[in-house]
């Protein structure tokens, strides 16, 4: 079974590096559809035909990085797809790994290090990621593109289970059946605007609609924490983050999405107790304040 790898692109510097090793460490069939968001690589990407670049051509308003994994997808012939962002590097037969466990209704993430680019390796003394939860959501300082948490705590209690339920995930990479992705519909992009919180609408609605999100223990991959040497290579409108902030906080905790059949409420059961939510998180009084003050 194929998998397609969508892989949003907006003047990425390691887009080339990161089709070489997907393709390089796959043991499978695969393509690589790099979803390039209103501009066109210079260089050029080299030509191998596994790979197939989708442009993604519009103003403010119709194109961004939603769009472009959208339009990634809908270009897909592979029964699985993966996201995955343009500075990262895989482990040998990743493919293989995720397919293996990856039933019709789960999105399923690898455990995740910190990429060097320099070497194209793992970052040294920087610790994996197996966990997330979603952060509280009545808290000013979360108005930025940032709504989940590495949950360390989790990962040392139940480091012995190597395929394991997870509330949420970095929006790096994600693998699901083609089919599951179209059931769950595109990214949404009134609302939330053409960046933010992908990650966590996707895990929201997996498990909202009955599915399960998981990490896979037994693959990784290495995201680049671009920091201040590498920049982002998408522009990001802090106020654009901000109204979709609001907006996915408002659309999840008064529960919505009308393809649900779970409330949010059994999401945060089903993980609790929850690093920062206040037992009696359900009182108003926190969505009051948080109006108040945002």
């Amino acid at each position: 079974m194929k998998v397609s790898v969508i892989i949003p692109s907006k003047h990425e510097i390691f887009l080339q590096q990161t089709i070489d090793d997907v393709l390089a460490k796959a043991v499978g069939e695969v393509e690589v559809i790099p979803a390039l968001d209103n501009y066109t690589p210079d260089p050029p990407l080299r030509e191998d035909a596994r790979v197939r670049p989708v442009f993604v051509v519009g103003d403010v308003h119709h194109s961004g990085m939603r769009q472009a994994i959208n339009a990634g997808v809908e270009a897909s012939t592979g029964d699985f797809v993966m996201k995955l962002d343009a500075h990262c590097m895989l482990a040998p037969g990743w493919d293989e790994v995720l397919k293996s466990e990856c039933d019709e209704d789960w999105i399923v993430v690898p455990r995740r290090y910190s990429l060097e680019p320099k070497t194209w390796d793992i970052r040294p003394h920087r610790p994996f990621v197996d966990y997330e939860y979603i952060s509280f959501p009545y808290v000013t300082q979360f108005l930025t593109v940032k709504t989940s948490n590495k949950w360390f705590e989790r990962a040392e209690a139940r480091k012995d289970i190597l395929l394991d339920d997870n509330m949420a995930f970095q929006g790096s990479c994600m693998f699901l059946r083609k089919s599951y992705f179209n059931k769950l519909g595109p990214l949404q992009v009134e609302g939330y605007g053409g960046f933010i919180l992908d990650s966590e609408e996707m895990s929201n609605k997996c498990w909202l609609s009955g599915g399960r999100v998981l990490t896979q223990k037994k693959t990784l991959y290495a995201h680049l924490h671009k920091g201040k040497e590498y920049g982002r290579m998408y522009f990001i409108n802090k106020w654009e983050l901000r109204r979709g902030r609001k907006f996915h906080i408002d659309y999840w905790m008064h529960d919505r999405w009308p393809k649900a059949t779970r409330k949010m409420k059994w999401l945060v059961d089903h993980f609790w107790p929850i690093p920062g939510w206040p037992e009696d998180w359900e009182d108003p009084k926190y969505e009051a304040h948080y109006i108040e003050t945002i």
